[in-house]
């Protein structure tokens, strides 16, 4: 269990009035290391020591553990693609009707590389002690996709109904079984990305998505647990009130949408977070490039009291430290001329 109230940490985070910036930000730690990804994903010790390294570099509210979405279904049977720069992908799909969905074993926790990811958050905890220690877990619909094959998830929820539900009940019990595994090694809480869901139509994410995000939020948020949902799809302020229906801790959302008029939809005492392009900006463009984009969103935003400023993502491995740095420089900046 943490050491933490997260609870007052929420409360501490929407009462600032200089707030610290919280981006999804854990793969550049290769750089930092110089090791490859594939290295990196696969030993704890690497991943704590990288988080770590980043820790001690930046100047953020938390530290943000590995958003790789393909831990959880590799361990259903997915088949992952590793590459040394970019971060895992799944490969095809191991359900495609109702008979594979029932057949489908819910894997142990521990299966896969899950158990090393539960190792590396119970060794980050005991090194990072300044800040929350967040794990990175896949949300219920996402992963439920990457088992069907993405392209075809939509077509399914419209099509297979059942199929998908059924596979819905399977990846909500283990990533319960999963988060809390993550919580009795002392995490603070986790980054749920839900990102498939953005692809859904409202009515849809109300039914295949949100009813199972809840279950999971609520089985295990607690006072010293805070679960921040995270969803990329530009779809997010259509869906809104079905989102905030999960009862997550906070909310984090991709560049894809406009974060001023997301600000309008979140409720006053709820923190939202974003979304600063991670791809365009902190990947591929330059140190004045980024300082303009956070600037930008942080002089639209932050004039609301629960907004923090983020990545609308999770920052690529080959990002240039000198991009992140400008993105931290510009958060330090806005504040310097807004006291």
């Amino acid at each position: 269990m943490s050491d933490r109230n997260m609870k007052q940490w929420l409360t501490e985070q929407l009462e600032a009035k200089r707030k610290l910036s919280m981006p999804v930000l854990s793969f550049p730690s290769i750089q930092l290391l110089g090791i490859s990804v594939k290295d990196l994903i696969s030993n704890s010790d690497t991943q704590a020591t990288g988080m770590k390294a980043v820790a001690d570099r930046t100047k953020s509210a938390a530290s943000v553990s590995l958003m790789d979405l393909s831990v959880e279904a590799e361990c259903f049977g997915s088949e992952i693609r590793v590459s040394d720069d970019e971060v895992p992908t799944v490969v095809g799909s191991v359900v495609s009707d109702l008979e594979s969905a029932q057949a489908l074993e819910i894997p142990k926790v521990g299966a896969g590389r899950t158990g090393i990811y539960i190792e590396a958050i119970e060794k980050a905890v005991k090194r990072i002690t300044d800040r929350p220690v967040f794990a990175g877990v896949i949300g219920p619909f996402s992963l439920a996709g990457r088992l069907m094959d993405v392209t075809e998830a939509m077509i399914y929820c419209y099509e297979e109904p059942e199929m998908v539900h059924t596979i819905m009940d399977k990846t909500t019990a283990f990533l319960i079984d999963y988060i809390r595994a993550y919580k009795a090694v002392g995490a603070h809480g986790i980054v749920m990305a839900e990102p498939l869901t953005g692809l859904l139509s409202p009515d849809l994410a109300e039914e295949f998505s949100s009813p199972y995000v809840k279950r999971i939020v609520d089985a295990v948020k607690s006072d010293d647990f805070i679960v921040i949902y995270h969803n990329c799809g530009d779809g997010t302020i259509r869906m809104i009130d079905s989102i905030l229906s999960t009862g997550s801790s906070a909310y984090h959302f991709g560049n894809a949408i406009d974060m001023a008029e997301m600000m309008t939809h979140i409720p006053e005492g709820i923190i939202a977070m974003g979304n600063v392009d991670p791809a365009a900006e902190i990947r591929n463009g330059t140190p004045e490039s980024v300082r303009a984009a956070t600037l930008g969103i942080m002089e639209k935003c932050c004039k609301y009291p629960n907004f923090i400023i983020s990545t609308g993502c999770d920052v690529p491995p080959l990002s240039p430290w000198t991009n992140i740095d400008a993105f931290f420089a510009a958060v330090e900046e806005y504040y310097h001329t807004h006291e």
